[in-house]
């Protein structure tokens, strides 16, 4: 994942001006060098220059020498990429010193990797000692392992048998398809040169992948593995300890956080692109399971894999099913004592299998020891899980859901434990940020206008009871080239009744019908869950016939679903979270985006509810501190999908009357573009009808 992100809002208490002018004192880039190399790369490529993207370029080398952490929020159309990668890779080839970028999606790192660095490598070679070196750094799991493809670890058994039915007559139709899957893995792996799941096309099922690689976890390490030196992994591991710029995804920046710096190169500078993300993916990778299936399964490898039998540990998973099974869904505020038990002996159990696996294992060959490592880290994970659901410690929240039912507390199958951190601040501060330079940059990161709320989630703060709690740093918002008052249009429907629980109001739905038909099509529905968008789709394909088709998320993949949105003007796609963020459709085909309410959390998330509760603690206002703020982020997200090219115009309406009503309402409409109000909906319609006609 690499890249960028991006949007808008000034914020005089925190915004400082354009740094001064200078040389680098640290022997690197001074701000107007940095501008002066930008301009370069962007004549060579024949680009325009941006004033937003030169006072990006500024900042940044003004922050990297004056080792001063920097958030910047700028819009869609900066060209935000390359702000920040001019003076970081200048910074790293003139020091000798790494640079690190961390995004959250894939796409951006896709387009550091592939596009931005090669072309801007090229460009600043005449103006450095030398042309930049970059690597793109992933977890273990992406690259195929050597070790388990020599017999190092122990095959499912499903797959042994289907690998033998597939390689016995080539085609033969009784072979199944994780077996011919793994037999062209293993054709594959005799030819790649780098390993990398993502240079395998077509690609191959999640099962089949897991039969020749292991997990960060699963791996021997370079000390033990007998077959290191040939490891894909560490070759990619190795490169990035010699180059310039090393491009990462936030997970594994967590990870290297998490574990002490054992990922990462060492480096002085770390630019966080998309950073709006990173204290939730940062989350996310605290986060751990516990359910009868996981002891299950550890079980099993336990008895497979090293020939050890814990009965203790199947009478643990079985009192744990049984005590999930009676457990109330949500958070777990006070444990119930069945429950609270149940882990315990799970802990317990797990310890006790871990000491006899230390007890044997003498004399075993590379299959047996490998087999006996994955048994030692199934067990390990639920040890350490168990351990710390039982110490119910007040830095972790603790909740119960449906497997796969993520942090709601719905059911699935059968229902699990999950425990993460109240908040991450703290680890930020004190494993990222106090550890070297950081620019963080988005298009969401003013909040309300102001940076003060995506500061606090990183730990930093402007000061405090001590002076050592005060963190240097600087908001700098250098806008976006787009036009927005004249570009589109910020349409609040506050003549509907507010949203409720009982699904969209016969008014609403009439209302979102009337809009995509003046829009003739050319909408994307944002909607607050699945059921919302479908009871949506269903009431406009009814009112507007198959003239205005309407596609819904759930009715193909994905990826489908928005080309087809995106090639024919006269269809609406409707959906939930992921098209709030992951659409990027510019020109006619997106004319009006369409919100059916404030993207708040949902109140019964065990997480966010245990975050404000704290925030309402400690005096302030949980619900403005974390739903309000997390809504902004959404919603402007959401709204970002608009503009996305200098001749886009149209409309984003929001049919939730509170963003002009509530008194919160004024902190999210400044958290978005800067586009030219209405509560009119004749207003919002005849400028649609305008933008559809011909000319």
């Amino acid at each position: 994942m690499a890249g960028v992100s991006t949007t808008t809002s000034p914020r005089p208490a925190t915004e400082t001006a354009d740094p001064a002018d200078g040389v680098a004192e640290d022997g690197g880039v001074g701000p107007e060098e940095a501008v002066g190399l930008l301009s370069a790369v962007v004549d060579v490529l024949g680009g325009q220059r941006r004033e937003g993207q030169e006072r990006m370029a500024r900042a940044v080398a003004d922050a990297v020498g004056a080792r001063r952490h920097l958030l910047v929020q700028a819009g869609t159309g900066t060209g935000k990429s390359m702000a920040y990668l001019v003076p970081a890779a200048a910074h790293a080839v003139r020091t000798g010193r790494a640079v690190v970028v961390t995004t959250a999606t894939l796409a951006l790192q896709a387009q550091v990797v592939e596009r931005d660095l090669p072309r801007l490598a090229q460009a600043l070679a005449p103006h450095l000692e030398r042309e930049p070196t970059w690597e793109l750094l992933k977890g273990r799991a992406n690259y195929l392992c050597r070790n388990k493809l020599d017999g190092g670890f122990p095959v499912e058994e499903a797959a042994l048998f289907d690998v033998d039915a597939a390689g016995g007559g080539g085609e033969d139709p009784t072979a199944g398809r994780l077996g011919r899957e793994v037999v062209r893995l293993r054709e594959w792996a005799a030819t790649t040169t780098t390993g990398d799941r993502d240079e395998l096309d077509p690609g191959v099922s999640e099962r089949a992948w897991r039969q020749v690689s292991v997990s960060a976890r699963e791996c021997l390490g370079a000390q033990r593995c007998p077959v290191a030196a040939e490891c894909f992994s560490e070759r990619v591991r190795a490169r990035a300890r010699t180059v310039d710029v090393v491009v990462t995804n936030h997970a594994m920046t967590a990870i290297d956080a998490l574990e002490g710096g054992q990922l990462l190169p060492e480096h002085d500078l770390l630019v966080v692109d998309e950073a709006h993300e990173l204290a939730d993916r940062v989350t996310a990778v605290a986060t751990a399971e516990l359910s009868a299936a996981v002891v299950a399964a550890a079980s099993r490898r336990l008895r497979r894999s090293a020939g050890v039998v814990s009965e203790d540990l199947d009478d643990a998973g079985v009192a744990l099913d049984a005590a999930l099974e009676t457990a109330p869904p949500g958070r777990l505020d006070r444990w119930p004592e069945q429950l609270a038990a149940a882990v315990v002996s799970v802990r317990d159990a797990a310890r006790a299998s871990l000491t006899l696996l230390k007890d044997a294992g003498e004399g075993e060959d590379g299959e047996q020891r490998g087999a006996r490592h994955l048994a030692r880290t199934a067990v390990q994970e639920v040890f350490t899980t168990a351990s710390r659901l039982a110490d119910d410690a007040d830095h972790d929240v603790a909740w119960v859901s449906g497997v796969g039912g993520g942090r709601g507390p719905g059911g699935g199958a059968r229902p699990a434990l999950h425990v993460a951190p109240l908040g991450v601040a703290g680890l930020l501060r004190e494993k990222v940020f106090a550890e070297r330079t950081v620019v963080a940059t988005s298009a969401t990161l003013a909040l309300g206008g102001a940076f003060d709320a995506v500061a606090g989630s990183f730990g930093l703060r402007r000061g405090g009871p001590r002076p050592a709690d005060a963190v240097p740093w600087t908001g700098l918002d250098v806008g976006s080239p787009f036009d927005y008052p004249r570009q589109g249009i910020l349409y609040v429907a506050r003549h509907l009744p507010p949203p409720g629980r009982s699904g969209a109001d016969g008014a609403v739905l009439d209302e979102i019908a009337a809009l995509v038909e003046a829009a003739g099509g050319r909408t994307l529905g944002l909607f607050s869950s699945r059921r919302a968008a479908e009871e949506a789709a269903a009431a406009v394909r009814e009112r507007l016939g198959p003239a205005l088709p309407v596609l819904c998320q759930g009715d193909d993949r994905l990826p489908r679903l928005v080309s087809r949105f995106a090639d024919d003007p006269a269809t609406s796609l409707f959906g939930t979270l992921s098209l709030w963020q992951g659409v990027d459709v510019p020109g006619p085909s997106c004319s009006l985006v369409l919100v059916d309410r404030i993207p708040f959390p949902r109140p019964d998330d065990p997480l966010l509810s245990a975050r404000a509760r704290a925030v309402d603690a400690a005096g302030g206002n949980g619900f403005l501190s974390v739903s309000v703020s997390h809504a902004a982020v959404r919603l402007a997200q959401g709204a970002g999908r608009l503009v996305r090219a200098s001749a886009d115009r149209g409309v984003v309406a929001v049919l939730d009357p509170r963003l002009a009503t509530a008194r919160y309402g004024s902190f999210l409409r400044a958290s978005l573009p800067p586009f030219w109000g209405t509560a009119s909906p004749e207003v919002a319609r005849d400028a649609l009808r305008r933008l559809r006609a011909p000319g």
